[in-house]
């Protein structure tokens, strides 16, 4: 009875303290800004049963995926032990054996998945102490936090089986035969010393239990309980998947824009912060931070997060009256420059790869595009270079310094209608500023047209009324610019009644598909290697018997991972190709050219260019031709075959020409 009365008593303290804990977190996220992510939930609930329970993500990296995932399911499994031991404590001789024939395939499964756990553990510590890889290599508090949390793994599922072993001698109406590895131990202990053995193992067990569960609020392990929310409310892509959100710019009450400190993110941003645990595989896979640029993704949320639980509590204090002095230092501090560099937030591409690699569905981007944005809007500041970028968005209608008046000078000789002057045209073209502009790229322009004249297609160009879709813009923090480049092109495609539009770049294809759609833009939005491959298939190209050359495809960013194509242009090249050859990082594990983000227009000045890291990889496959499907994909590869002396040998192509010397 004493046991009882003792067990109940630590239940309920241990209970109420992690209640408290969990109240406390949630009321730090209420001082986000509100953000509906509640829509969808039978699809909510499949990304959970997916992602969260399947652990596919994780399991994208089979070795490290697969001690985390026996790991996991094996806590899902013991939750049943867990629940049995409680009811040993409250209730002498309780057990879940009342469940008749289901109780002995549980138990049986209780002492596989536990010694998966032992096993798994074992490794990850070995892992962790002695052979680390880079993405974990980190000291002080985050390792030994990761080491202690495994110690405590390790010591429930130890005194669980030491529990299950000695139990038969206190408990034998309970049946233990299906335990299999417990059994085995039971041969260890005396009669005598059974029942002492038992308590040990089992006060040794509920208070490791209770322990880990009140000690996760403080780790970064907090992930155990926050990773299956975060994976319910994350970007469904249909949001859609990868734009960035608006700012109403036209609220006169807003007297900040952008993020500057966590109350201007949203709840589900720092619940991004509490779910993070820290494995590093945005990092990993980050071209800024693989190149020696500052940024880290993995510290981006990692600092989200140390600001909110600084700032939180101070904020509610101050809130209450309690606002101390120590309080104003805190609250007069924020994200940026105290946690965020201004340094950090421009080195990146925004090319999604940390959140494709993330496991727990972490949105990375959107937080560094606010912080950005803080910066531009709020405070103008921004890399030097971008004032002339923006100068020329507002005067020119381009990033570039060219004359708006010469946008349709690349069309020349070829008879292009515009659509001023036809009222047949099916498809727009949207050229977009390289292929206007860039001498190289309007060569891909008249490759495209000129296989869209053959097709037969009815299609019109807009000319001198096309002007840049904002995504330079966007990316780079300029909001307000982006919004009145989108919002004029709008009224020039709703005047002309557009309905569906094709387009070489995969950065006009995100902006015009995704985001016009924000502000009354509705098109069928199609990139050209799609739109092409379609061609083919209906027989409306004819091509030649394939070349003997060999080609590795590029994946653009906003064309893969932002738009989930990767099979029409690799499809193309397989048709005039001798031999497609892979790249190590390829589709949507593939590296970024280095230009998206605004990175086009910025100067990198730390570690080693990005463009050249990927034109090392392609070179490296042998082939001697890089295919890509992307303005920007083309300036980098380019840029970087010159600069590794590979000319000569290696030419870099667009789809579009491939298929156009095919025919």
């Amino acid at each position: 009875m004493i046991h009882s009365i003792l067990f109940a008593l630590v239940l309920s303290a241990a209970l109420g303290f992690f209640a408290y804990n969990v109240k406390r977190l949630i009321s730090y996220l209420q001082l986000g800004k509100p953000e509906n992510r509640f829509d969808n939930i039978g699809t909510r609930i499949t990304n959970v049963l997916k992602i969260a329970l399947g652990q596919t993500k994780l399991l994208r990296e089979p070795f490290a995926g697969l001690l985390h995932a026996l790991i996991f399911w094996g806590f899902v499994v013991l939750l049943s032990a867990v629940i049995e031991s409680i009811i040993e404590g409250l209730i002498p001789g309780g057990s879940l054996a009342f469940l008749g024939p289901l109780y002995p395939p549980l138990t049986w499964f209780q002492d596989l998945f536990g010694a998966f756990v032992v096993v798994a553990v074992l490794i990850s510590l070995a892992r962790r102490l002695f052979a680390p890889p880079k993405r974990l290599e980190v000291s002080g508090h985050s390792k030994w936090d990761a080491i202690f949390v495994l110690a405590m793994i390790l010591m429930v599922m130890i005194t669980m089986f030491g529990q299950n072993a000695t139990r038969p001698f206190l408990h034998p109406d309970i049946p233990n035969e299906a335990r299999f590895i417990s059994t085995q131990l039971t041969s260890l202990f005396s009669e005598n010393s059974a029942a002492t053995w038992y308590y040990v193992f089992f006060w040794g067990h509920m208070l490791a239990v209770l322990g880990f569960l009140n000690y996760l609020p403080y780790s970064k392990h907090l992930h155990v309980i926050a990773s299956t929310f975060n994976v319910y409310f994350s970007n469904l892509g249909i949001d859609p998947k990868g734009a960035l959100k608006p700012i109403n710019l036209a609220d006169e009450t807003l007297t900040k824009y952008g993020a500057t400190d966590i109350d201007d993110l949203t709840w589900k941003q720092l619940l991004n912060g509490y779910t993070c645990t820290e494995c590093g595989r945005c990092t990993s896979v980050c071209p800024a931070n693989t190149t020696g640029k500052l940024l880290n993704p993995k510290k981006i949320i990692v600092d989200v997060r140390a600001r909110t639980l600084e700032k939180a509590p101070a904020m509610i204090a101050a809130k209450n009256g309690n606002g101390e002095a120590a309080n104003q230092d805190i609250l007069s501090h924020q994200l940026l420059d105290n946690f965020i560099t201004e340094q950090e937030l421009f080195a990146c591409t925004t090319c999604m790869a940390c959140v494709q690699e993330c496991p727990v569905m972490i949105e990375h981007v959107d937080t560094i595009m606010d912080l950005r944005r803080g910066l531009v809007l709020n405070e103008s500041r921004f890399p030097a270079e971008l004032t002339t970028t923006f100068n020329n968005l507002e005067r020119n209608y381009t990033p570039w310094a060219f004359g708006h008046s010469t946008r349709a000078d690349w069309a020349e000789g070829l008879d292009i209608p515009l659509m001023s002057n036809t009222q047949n045209a099916e498809i727009l073209f949207w050229v977009g500023c390289a292929g206007s502009y860039d001498a190289r790229y309007k060569k891909v322009s008249q490759s495209f047209a000129q296989l869209m004249k053959i097709a037969g297609v009815k299609f019109a160009i807009l000319g001198t009324e096309e002007k840049c879709n904002g995504d330079a813009a966007r990316r780079m923090g300029n909001e307000y610019l982006a919004q009145t480049l989108m919002q004029e092109n709008i009224a020039t495609l709703n005047n002309y009644n557009v309905k569906k539009i094709v387009t070489t770049c995969p950065h006009c294809l995100q902006s015009l598909g995704k985001e016009y759609k924000q502000f009354g833009g509705n098109y069928d939005v199609v990139h050209h290697t799609t739109f092409l491959m379609d061609l083919i298939e209906k027989r409306k190209l004819n091509l030649a018997p394939a070349k003997k050359n060999t080609i590795t495809f590029h994946d653009p960013c906003y064309l893969g991972r932002y738009n989930d194509e990767y099979d029409a242009p690799r499809d193309i090249v397989d048709a005039v190709a001798g031999k497609r050859i892979e790249m190590q990082r390829t589709r949507d594990r593939s590296f970024c050219c280095g230009a998206g983000g605004g990175q086009m227009w910025m100067e990198e000045r730390e570690g080693k260019r990005v463009n050249i890291e990927r034109t090392e990889e392609a070179l490296g496959t042998g082939a001697d031709m890089i295919g890509t499907g992307c303005p920007f994909c083309m300036t980098m590869m380019t840029d970087g075959v010159k600069a590794k002396d590979a000319a000569e040998k290696v030419q870099v192509k667009d789809v579009a020409e491939l298929l156009l010397e095919s025919l």
